[in-house]
């Protein structure tokens, strides 16, 4: 069975849309849990329910909403909608680009709101958001760029319907995508502004003035941004709409997100002038030569 896209909005773009609107945070929460799971057997731990995640947010929204800054919950607001946005675009078929620009953005609504807190640590936090921004920004354009060279078109849907996947054109610029995919996933040894466990300090950076439905919000983006990313993944491998290309991109996520938290247990968080150094060599040894191999051959 195959699948064809027709227009730049269609049925499947309509269902991938309210796919994500509602699966997604709940596929997110669940990696959440698996992840924790996961976490805690590296560790000789039992670790925490499965469900935990979504026991957490619920607290959160549950309890009242301390404010230092009203503008910091405004942020925290348009960062969610932002994501929501970047992950209907991208979901929807829509182009890829477009997507990536609408995350960053949200991005930049997020390190506001670390600022808005006036806090010392949140600021600090926010410092290094922009850090990891700078340094993942440079491959994700790449990974754009390397689509259009080998597709002919940054439109998601035209990019997942080619006769063949992707991958086989683009392996150098999947690698480097896969080393600022730590980044973007926040996990060592890489979670610099940020950490979503408590193995790297008590202080939570960016985060820390948030709390209530402001935090629960945040978590809740990230459960949407985490599944977006992955469906990143997905897109190098998928062609043809077909059931087995599916089966091959879902083994794939599967293994590449147990891979991002084997490294996360197992590496200890590096200084951000290493992040940025490293994350800049593989974009212009990885994203570079692969470029240039479609370029000139």
């Amino acid at each position: 069975m195959s699948l064809s896209f027709s227009g730049s909005f269609s049925l499947f773009a309509l269902i991938g849309i309210v796919a994500f609107l509602i699966i997604a945070p709940i596929l997110g929460c669940l990696l959440d849990g698996i992840d924790r799971k996961i976490t805690a057997g590296m560790q000789g731990r039992v670790g925490p329910k499965l469900l935990q995640p979504y026991y957490d947010v619920r607290k959160l929204i549950q309890k009242e909403n301390a404010t230092v800054n009203g503008a910091q919950d405004l942020y925290v607001i348009v960062y969610f909608i932002f994501i929501l946005l970047a992950g209907c675009a991208f979901f929807s078929g829509s182009n890829f680009l477009l997507c990536v620009f609408i995350l960053t953005l949200g991005t930049l609504f997020l390190i506001l709101a670390g600022y808005a807190s006036r806090s010392p640590y949140a600021e600090i936090g926010a410092q290094r958001e922009i850090l990891q921004v700078m340094s993942y920004e440079p491959m994700v354009l790449l990974v754009a760029i390397g689509l259009y060279l080998a597709c002919g078109t940054f439109e998601v849907s035209g990019i997942v319907t080619s006769d063949v996947p992707v991958i086989r054109s683009l392996p150098l610029i999947f690698i480097g995508f896969l080393y600022i995919l730590t980044i973007k996933l926040r996990k060592s040894p890489f979670d610099i502004s940020t950490s979503h466990h408590a193995h790297q300090e008590i202080v939570r950076g960016l985060t820390t003035e948030f709390s209530g439905r402001t935090l629960a919000l945040v978590e809740i983006s990230h459960w949407y941004e985490n599944i977006m990313f992955l469906g990143w993944v997905a897109m190098f491998v998928l062609w043809s709409g077909t059931a087995w290309a599916i089966l091959i991109a879902v083994v794939v996520v599967i293994v590449v997100y147990f891979l991002e938290i084997l490294i996360d247990n197992n590496f200890a968080r590096v200084k951000w002038q290493t992040m940025l150094k490293t994350s800049w060599m593989v974009a212009l040894i990885c994203g570079g030569l692969n470029i240039v191999y479609l370029v000139v051959f």
